[in-house]
């Protein structure tokens, strides 16, 4: 497993779909996620710290793991298959829960819970960014300090 941190969310044109992108910590590789508006309005809140006048779905599991005594330790991006990611929530008691990655990745942002994505996931779908690359990748964090959650409504 390799450790990867959320750079953020964006809408990808034409098709006008959300993406989470990840990056590999200790590498050069980003792992990008097609996710749903909703997950990704969740994300951008998290990232943004945005705070709801009433939880939403994403806050709500967080305060019921929370008042359960539990905590989550790490999630982890498993597997591929057919274009689909598949994620797992890992928690301290030792129980793991299957889940999608744009839910699992917007519950880490407001838990703190570190993420990790399986080595063959990056090497299927994760792209490599060369140095020289990284004025691009600059871009694209720069766009992400202008997008609001609102940018995702339908």
């Amino acid at each position: 497993m390799r450790e990867v941190d959320v750079v953020g969310v964006r809408v990808e044109m034409p098709s006008n779909q959300p993406i989470v992108l990840l990056r590999e910590v200790a590498g050069d590789r980003y792992l990008p996620i097609w996710i749903g508006a909703v997950e990704a309005t969740a994300i951008a809140f998290a990232q943004q710290g945005v705070v709801p006048p009433r939880p939403l779905t994403h806050d709500l599991l967080r305060d019921v793991i929370a008042s359960t005594g539990n905590t989550l330790s790490e999630v982890r991006i498993t597997s591929m298959e057919e274009g689909v990611f598949y994620a797992e929530l890992i928690f301290a008691s030792g129980i793991e829960v299957s889940a999608r990655p744009s839910d699992s990745i917007a519950l880490a942002l407001r838990t703190g819970a570190r993420i990790v994505c399986a080595e063959e996931v990056l090497a299927e779908a994760g792209l490599a960014v060369p140095e020289e690359q990284e004025d691009e990748v600059e871009r694209f964090r720069e766009f992400l300090d202008h997008v609001t959650p609102e940018d995702f409504e339908g």
